[in-house]
C-alpha cells in the first residue's frame, strides 16, 4: 500500500489540505485555521495545486486529475455524477437523485454530497436546493456562495 502524501495550498477562501499518492487524489479539504503553505509539494499532489492555482485565477474551468476519493459505492456514484455538473451551472438536490436514476433518494444524496472528500475538483457547491437556496456546504456557506460567484462572475454591462 502506498504512503499517502499531502500538502498545504493557500487559496482566496482558506488553506486547502490536499492528499492522495500515485493512485490519486484521495481528499481536498478546506481547512479554518490558518496553516503555512508546504514548502514542498510532494511529486504526485503538483498538478493538483498547479490546477487549483489556474481555477482560482479564473484560467480553468474543468480538471484533469487522476481522482480516488475514498467511501461507499452510492458515495462514489454520486460524486462521479458531481462530475457531470459544468463550470457556472447548478443543479438542484432533486435533479442530483433524478440524474442517478431515484427521485427518491434526495436525503441519501444530500448526505453523501456532504461528504465529499475532495473539495472544488469533485464540485459538491453547484448543488443547491430546490427554491434556489444555497443549502447545506461542507466548507461553509459563504465559501459555496464565493465559488459559485467565481464561476459565474456578474459581468458589467456596457451601457454605450
Amino acid at each position: 500500500m502506498q504512503e499517502i502524501k499531502t500538502t498545504y495550498y493557500k487559496t482566496p477562501i482558506g488553506t486547502a489540505k490536499i492528499a492522495g499518492n500515485e493512485n490519486g487524489i484521495q481528499s481536498v479539504s478546506v481547512l479554518d485555521e490558518d496553516i503555512k503553505t508546504s514548502s514542498e509539494i510532494p511529486e504526485c499532489l503538483q498538478a493538483c495545486v498547479v490546477q487549483l492555482d489556474q481555477y482560482f485565477a479564473g484560467e480553468r474551468t474543468n480538471f484533469d486529475l487522476k481522482l480516488n476519493p475514498q467511501g461507499t459505492i452510492f458515495q462514489k456514484k454520486v460524486w462521479q455524477e458531481l462530475l457531470n455538473i459544468p463550470f457556472n451551472k447548478t443543479r438542484t438536490y432533486l435533479e442530483q437523485s433524478k440524474a442517478l436514476g431515484n427521485a427518491k433518494a434526495i436525503r441519501a444524496v444530500a448526505t453523501a454530497n456532504g461528504k465529499n472528500p475532495i473539495w472544488i475538483i469533485i464540485p459538491c457547491h453547484r448543488v443547491i436546493g430546490s427554491d434556489g437556496s444555497l443549502t447545506g456546504y461542507a466548507g461553509g456557506i459563504w465559501r459555496k456562495k464565493w465559488l459559485l460567484a467565481h464561476e459565474n462572475p456578474v459581468k458589467q454591462q456596457s451601457l454605450f
